[in-house]
């Protein structure tokens, strides 16, 4: 017999994930919000979700909204998507002070990311390097002119800040060889098809470390110094995940929506809370990323027509910016709804 309390325990990781998307979203509306409101742009409602408005609230200039679908949000400005003759519009402030309200969205998904990492290290003793302790017994790589004591700083042309910058370049490579960029005796000396064995999980090939690297001890400058190293891996495998997607390096089974990626929070969740900070870390630096791709209906492709009217010292005309907008909303919601499908796919054929 199933008790309300199955019920909740099967339910309450993924009311987490849902709760921690909120956050999220709120975080990256209220970067707008608030920009907006020291910039003297006058906004008509703050709201998480879409939909059908479940609660809401306000009695002064702006309104305050928690709508139905959680997996989005909005801070309407006035004169935003549209002309007014209000002196506090959107559209009636100067290029630079628009720009700055676009942007801070996505400054602010970055900052939350930057402390979810810095807090993720705090249990840490020592940091891992990139730098080579020694091989494991009949090692590969040690036979392609790698030593201990080399530092690796790229491979195949991309830079290496981190230790997850290492295992996302050994993830699917087709011939099992790379071009390794190293710091040995104060040079850099390039190594050219630096073979590993492989082996493949989930129709994914993986390159095999037969390698060890050295740690680091803790201080207060490394601490740093890792924090911000670790946000930039967060952020380079966003970007190079997407470059590797449009160049077909991997197939759209790779790309997960809001279901699949709520699946494997909650996933987690029901492990241990603490995993899920640095999830957290790589979802909002991805979204503060994304939404700074200059695509329409998404701040990046707003900032396009700021950047343009600030070179060219004229607008392009709202109609069309509207226009271009909207097809980017149609699109990309299309996608949404495509992935969420496959997302939903998976989980019911487990």
């Amino acid at each position: 017999m199933i008790t309300i309390l199955d019920i909740l325990n099967s339910i309450w990781p993924y009311a987490v994930a849902i709760l921690l998307f909120l956050i999220l979203i709120i975080i990256h509306e209220f970067g707008h919000f608030i920009a907006a409101k020291l910039l003297g742009v006058r906004v008509n409602e703050f709201a998480v979700g879409f939909g059908p408005k479940l609660f809401k609230w306000g009695k002064k200039e702006t309104k305050y909204a928690v709508n139905l679908v959680p997996f989005g949000g909005y801070c309407a400005m006035e004169g935003e998507d549209e002309t007014s003759t209000d002196s506090r519009a959107f559209c009636n402030k100067k290029a630079w002070r628009r720009f700055l309200i676009v942007v801070m969205g996505a400054v602010f998904n970055l900052l939350l990311g930057l402390i979810l990492v810095a807090i993720t290290l705090i249990p840490e003793d020592k940091f891992i390097t990139t730098k080579i302790a020694g091989f494991k017994e009949n090692a590969v790589s040690s036979q392609c002119g790698l030593e201990i004591g080399d530092e690796i700083l790229a491979i195949d042309g991309r830079t290496i800040f981190s230790e997850m910058d290492l295992s996302y370049a050994f993830t699917n490579v087709a011939d099992g060889k790379i071009d390794i960029i190293v710091e040995r005796d104060g040079e850099e000396i390039e190594l050219k098809d630096v073979r590993f064995a492989t082996k493949e999980i989930d129709g994914i090939s993986y390159l095999t470390f037969d390698f060890y690297v050295e740690a680091k001890e803790k201080t207060f400058w490394s601490y740093i110094t890792e924090t911000f190293n670790t946000a930039i891996s967060y952020g380079a495998v966003v970007l190079r995940s997407l470059i590797d997607l449009i160049t077909g390096k991997y197939g759209i089974s790779a790309v997960s929506g809001p279901v699949g990626v709520t699946a494997a929070i909650g996933s987690v969740a029901k492990q241990s809370l603490f995993d899920l900070i640095p999830i957290m870390a790589l979802i909002t630096i991805n979204l503060g990323l994304f939404n700074l791709l200059p695509l329409p209906a998404l701040d990046g492709g707003r900032l396009v027509f700021i950047l343009f009217e600030m070179i060219f010292r004229k607008p392009v005309p709202q109609k069309y910016e509207s226009l271009v907008h909207f097809v980017g909303i149609v699109v990309l919601l299309g996608f949404m709804v495509l992935i969420s499908f496959k997302d939903i796919y998976v989980l019911i054929t487990g």
